[in-house]
């Protein structure tokens, strides 16, 4: 979603953590995944597994889901520590210093609280409360974390090579506000 023209005339780069240049292959790691792209791709995966198995949908992410947000915590500290993904440039004192030298918001810890101990705390105090109403903690994962993306992206720096749509917001928001209306809409169903 964040670099489809370059994955386009790259595809191999999707799945293959080396790039070729001069003729040298160099390890480059794992780019261009996005949290948004995985979740179309786990949904997928998930329905596919569902219609195979005869078992619902929101029976599978129903009991996952509660989780998965600890995995965001330690992602966001993984990307703390790598210095990617860091915050817009900042003038407060809790500002960190990034690669680029500019003082900036420290949004990956921002996302580690909210995306992965909020969002945990609420969908774990929630799983046997609402274990009898089926896709209520898939809608609330997803309206959660849609919510929780949209605010901290204010403080996140958004992709260079998208910067800003419609002047003001970033693509992950733009997202994050889809995923905020899917998960309303299947918590209301």
């Amino acid at each position: 979603f964040y670099n489809l023209s370059y994955y386009l005339d790259n595809p191999i780069e999707i799945i293959l953590p080396i790039r070729i240049t001069d003729y040298v292959l160099r390890f480059a790691g794992f780019y261009g995944m996005s949290y948004f792209g995985a979740v179309l791709g786990i949904f997928f995966v998930a329905w596919i597994f569902s219609k195979k198995r005869r078992v619902d949908i929101f029976n599978i992410s129903d009991f996952v889901l509660p989780a998965v947000p600890l995995g965001y915590f330690f992602g966001r500290i993984g990307n703390f520590l790598n210095g990617e993904l860091y915050g817009r440039a900042t003038e407060g004192r809790w500002g960190m210093y990034f690669s680029d030298g500019q003082l900036r918001h420290p949004s990956q810890f921002y996302e580690a609280f909210f995306e992965g101990i909020v969002l945990f705390f609420i969908l774990w105090s929630l799983r046997n409360k609402l274990s009898d109403k089926k896709g209520a903690l898939t809608g609330i994962y997803l309206a959660g974390y849609g919510l929780f993306r949209f605010f901290i992206e204010f403080f996140r720096e958004p992709d260079k090579q998208l910067g800003f749509i419609l002047g003001f917001l970033t693509l992950g928001q733009i997202f994050a506000i889809f995923l905020f209306f899917i998960g309303a809409f299947i918590v209301r169903k």
